[in-house]
């Protein structure tokens, strides 16, 4: 109970942060991912789509055309191009309403490499858990992490990847 009133407090503390950083600043972290497009290693039926991770939409419910999925296989992983640099601090994802465990494992990575599908990025976060239909926040400590790639990858086999919704908060990070 005291770490999760430690760790809600940490979380409200960035919020903060990043509230009045964005009033009294032009280079206020921002969701990184307005704009640009989204790709997979395989697409699950026809609405399954990459882009609808980053629609801005948080419905958690697959058949409402809100999450993207892949198919069921061996390491799947999902990428957006920012088509320039950013230091991301924050990466939030929002789980499927049910099956929460699929997300479990799956590794965050930021980077410019797209060699083994962007697996040897820097890692950012592992997600241990979301619970059902919720979004969580994973921190890229201690100072982000810098790169024009967001590679989202499930290390393990017989899985698929459905994320309903995904917002990177950074800033532009000349190279």
């Amino acid at each position: 109970m005291k770490s999760r009133l430690i760790l809600l407090l940490g979380s409200l503390c960035v919020t903060i942060n990043f509230s009045r950083s964005h009033e009294d600043h032009d280079s206020a972290p921002e969701n990184v991912l307005y704009g640009v497009r989204a790709t997979q290693s395989t697409t699950y039926l026809n609405y399954g789509s990459a882009d609808n991770a980053i629609d801005g939409n948080h419905d958690s419910e697959f058949s409402h055309s809100s999450c993207s999925s892949t198919n069921r296989q061996c390491n799947p992983w999902w990428r957006v191009d920012l088509q320039r640099h950013y230091r991301i601090y924050v990466v939030s994802i929002t789980n499927l309403n049910r099956k929460a465990n699929r997300l479990n494992g799956a590794e965050i990575r930021i980077g410019d490499s797209l060699e083994k599908d962007g697996n040897n990025n820097t890692l950012c976060a592992k997600i241990n858990y979301v619970p059902a239909g919720q979004t969580a926040y994973f921190y890229c400590e201690p100072a982000g992490v810098h790169g024009r790639y967001l590679n989202i990858f499930l290390p393990r086999c017989r899985s698929f990847l459905t994320l309903c919704e995904v917002e990177a908060f950074g800033a532009h990070d000349p190279h």
